[in-house]
């Protein structure tokens, strides 16, 4: 797949709303979820890594890091990129309509995009962004419980597990060649669940992984809206 150069104007969407559930847990208990795009090989992500630990401060946002790999041919192979984040980009571009994955990209609850290096619109298109509306979550330390809904269709279980910490990556080879990057909330594992039907449903965690917190995302099959979020 070819893919695009990287870009610093705007690229939103028309934010998409999730179908209505059945009654949803209460606001505090839905994060919004932001998910950056990035690599260590793109000289244009290391603002949109700083925008993710600033907007991370906000208690209404579930912020998670992807890593992707396709800027490794640059010199640089991103120490956290893995072949299944680039997979998650690329299945969104179809339904945000975009012409394919770039870097930085910032994906909110998987109905709206941004480019990442550009804060004041990623606040307002926060600020813009209804409440998730999905059934309730609870999560457990080896089940994810998921109540019932009025949904038409199913929805994908996904794991997510992530380091809450600031992690600081001296970069030797490629565009950042010689800086030290920041990054937070970088994830290390992204796992399908299964599906869920609208019907209470539990499903089985894997064992935790050292260091790293989980999260579950409840959304629709390929690159759909989230429509339920959760984190330890």
């Amino acid at each position: 797949m070819k893919y695009p150069a990287r870009i610093g104007g705007s690229v939103l969407s028309s934010l998409l709303i999730a179908a209505a559930a059945a009654p949803a847990s209460p606001a505090d208990h839905q994060p919004t979820v932001v998910e950056l795009f990035t690599s260590q090989g793109c000289s244009s992500c290391p603002p949109a890594n700083a925008n993710l630990i600033k907007i991370n401060n906000r208690k209404d946002v579930l912020a998670l890091s992807f890593s992707v790999t396709y800027w490794d041919y640059l010199g640089w192979r991103d120490t956290y990129g893995r072949p299944e984040f680039t997979e998650r980009q690329v299945t969104y571009e179809p339904s945000l309509k975009q012409a394919g994955p770039y870097t930085p990209q910032m994906v909110i609850n998987g109905s709206a995009t941004t480019v990442g290096n550009d804060l004041s619109e990623i606040q307002s298109l926060l600020d813009a962004t209804p409440p998730l509306q999905g059934p309730m979550l609870t999560l457990n330390r080896d089940r994810i419980e998921i109540g019932s809904g009025s949904l038409a269709g199913d929805a994908d279980v996904w794991l997510v597990r992530y380091d809450p910490r600031i992690a600081a990556v001296p970069v030797a080879r490629g565009e950042n060649s010689g800086a030290t990057l920041q990054h937070t909330h970088v994830v290390h594992r992204l796992e399908r669940l299964g599906t869920w039907d609208g019907h209470s449903a539990s499903f089985s965690l894997p064992g935790p992984d050292a260091g790293l917190k989980t999260a579950v995302l409840l959304q629709r099959p390929n690159g759909g809206p989230i429509l339920s979020a959760i984190t330890d």
